[in-house]
């Protein structure tokens, strides 16, 4: 058993475990369900380069990244910033993530947010509206393509955009649906950790122009962004080069300000 296999297993139980506890009727009397959402979509494409910075503690490949960050504190530094968008992970078992920290994030900004998470089943859809989320994240290779075509469907009835992650060429064939608003190619082989652009670039003239293009994972410096940027690529998802900072914020502004200054 791989290490995303593992992931999804544990997800299960604990996705059951919350079922039991509270219920999606329960959800969707929260405050934030009936919130109106923020297009990620929209700040990608109307920005040059499309910065979606990540709030992650520690991950499986790096172990701790930091666990000092306030995530109340990073998410309005993101802003500051001018990133176009904020993902927060909320695994709390592989990433030390947590919904409180969504709905922090969602409290102390007016980014639009990712909730960067294993999503296998409706429920956690439900969960992420009412916790302040404009947008969830789809993994293609631990879902079906009906459970893809189902979840996107049910993200969009709530006004949530959905980001597609695929690895490979087989993974976006199974994708390219009306209800993705955006596709994001990983870097990051999720069953080996190991780290390749050229995934990206490879994919990049597979996705149709009716989604916009997000490189997620790997993405460490300004000329990695122009050579995407090259192959159609609008977003951006950056988190460990923020995180492994003292100040993510700070992190984040002035990577932005050099890479608009530089190109």
């Amino acid at each position: 058993m791989n290490i995303l296999d593992k992931i999804v297993a544990d997800k299960k139980t604990e996705v059951d475990l919350k079922k039991s506890m509270v219920s999606e009727k329960e959800l969707e009397k929260f405050p934030l369900f009936d919130r109106e959402t923020i297009s990620l979509r929209d700040n990608i494409e109307n920005s040059t380069y499309g910065i979606i910075a990540e709030h992650k503690r520690r991950s499986p490949s790096k172990s701790v990244i930091n666990l000092s960050l306030n995530v109340f504190d990073v998410a309005r530094g993101y802003e500051n910033a001018g990133a176009s968008g904020m993902s927060v992970l909320t695994d709390g078992k592989y990433f030390g993530g947590s919904l409180t920290d969504l709905m922090l994030a969602r409290a102390s900004c007016d980014l639009p947010l990712l909730r960067k998470e294993f999503i296998i089943e409706s429920y956690q859809i439900t969960e992420a509206k009412a916790y302040g989320a404009d947008v969830i994240l789809l993994i293609a290779s631990i879902l079906s393509k009906n459970e893809i075509i189902d979840f996107s469907k049910q993200a969009k009835s709530l006004g949530m955009e959905v980001l597609m992650e695929v690895h490979n060429e087989d993974e976006l064939k199974k994708c390219l649906i009306p209800n993705i608003d955006m596709m994001g190619v990983n870097n990051r082989n999720l069953k080996t950790f190991e780290v390749n652009l050229e995934i990206s670039k490879a994919l990049s003239k597979l996705i149709p122009d009716d989604f916009t293009k997000v490189s997620e994972s790997g993405i460490s410096n300004i000329r990695a962004i122009k050579e995407l940027s090259e192959f159609g690529y609008k977003g951006y998802l950056i988190g460990e080069n923020f995180m492994k900072t003292d100040d993510a914020g700070k992190a984040a502004k002035e990577f932005i300000s050099n890479l608009y200054e530089t190109y």
